[in-house]
């Protein structure tokens, strides 16, 4: 039985379902309603309160990430009343934070940047009076500047509702109010597990991926869908290059399965290993007891001879071979067929765990 309505949005007459928010409808019908707190997939908080909108006969404008919708309801989003109360709600958060664009990470893809142009704000109208937080540096992964956080609770629901880690959380009230793990402890001193999902989620530059520090600008990062590397559950994630050379790992929820946006930190943080100059790039053979580079073909043929020979003198099951995490699932099947099929043993293992 078809229980949906209609409903009127800027004199647009649009199909709703039960259950369903203002701003789902909209997004539905591609009508813009601006959201910093709002984050998919997680509860709907009407925290940041841009999201508002005016509901005729309502007593006042109404968040619509959290207004269920009802049959026949009359919906405007762009009233000079409704811009008036964002611009108001966007100066307020500008305020009160320390948000520098010439050296935030997040220059260019900034939510409240973006909204702040968007509305047409030259500056606020409240003198800007950043809490003055220390920077946390702690850890090589993840920087943390509480100075940029708008307190919209996106990095906590993820933590909770999604990764199910229960990290972070809301400590002090009123101007006092910030977010971090039990007894405001770092990151690198408490539970966290670094899966990065905290970053991704966040709106500003509060929360940024250490690795990629003026590593490039995100108007110049070029982003490659792949597969990650590291187990046999194929996530889906975006190498972030810059200048031929991987400076951080993100993904996207709408890629949906296998993991859906997330990420473990091998995953996430476990890619620099591509450029890291220790990295062998030439085969090497220890000749006269010091290791001498050489050709591919040299290499090749040094370890068939070894093989061959130790095969014949101690059997097929005196030669193991170890995998690596870092390669396909693709070359992990081809080295165990290697060793089954070529060698003959079925001495061979795999470790996750690098």
């Amino acid at each position: 039985m078809d229980q949906r309505f209609s409903i009127t949005i800027d004199g647009k007459e649009v199909a709703a379902s039960p259950g369903q928010t203002i701003l789902e409808v909209a997004r539905e019908n591609d009508i813009y309603i601006p959201t910093l707190c709002h984050y998919e997939g997680t509860t709907n908080v009407g925290a940041c309160r841009v999201c508002a909108v005016e509901v005729e006969n309502a007593r006042s404008l109404v968040a619509s990430c959290c207004m269920p919708v009802s049959a026949g309801m009359i919906i405007t989003t762009n009233s000079q009343r409704v811009i008036n109360a964002r611009k108001l709600v966007v100066e307020l958060i500008w305020a009160s934070g320390d948000h520098n664009c010439l050296t935030c990470e997040k220059n260019g893809d900034c939510e409240l940047q973006d909204l702040i142009y968007k509305l047409g704000i030259e500056k606020p109208r409240f003198e800007i009076d950043p809490p003055g937080y220390a920077i946390e540096d702690t850890n090589s992964m993840i920087q943390r500047d509480l100075n940029k956080c708008i307190l919209c609770g996106r990095c906590v629901r993820v933590c909770n509702e999604i990764q199910v880690h229960e990290v972070l959380d809301f400590s002090m009230r009123g101007s006092h109010a910030k977010v971090g793990p039990a007894f405001d402890a770092d990151y690198i001193d408490s539970a966290c597990v670094f899966c990065g999902s905290c970053v991704d989620a966040c709106p500003v530059g509060a929360l940024t991926f250490k690795q990629a520090r003026f590593e490039g600008r995100p108007w110049e990062i070029e982003k490659v869908r792949t597969t990650c590397p590291y187990c046999g559950v194929g996530c889906q994630m975006d190498l972030n290059i810059h200048e031929g050379k991987v400076v951080k790992v993100t993904t996207d929820r709408e890629y949906g399965q296998p993991n859906f946006g997330s990420l473990c930190s091998k995953g996430r943080f476990g890619m620099n290993f591509i450029d890291n100059p220790d990295r062998l790039t030439t085969p090497l053979i220890r000749k006269d007891g010091e290791l001498q580079e050489a050709s591919w073909d040299e290499a090749y043929g040094y370890i068939a001879d070894k093989f061959a020979a130790i095969k014949e003198k101690n059997g097929a099951d005196s030669i193991a071979g170890l995998s690596s995490a870092r390669v396909t699932n693709e070359e992990n099947y081809l080295f165990q067929k290697f060793m089954r099929a070529v060698i003959g043993t079925n001495n061979v293992d795999h470790c996750a765990r690098l």
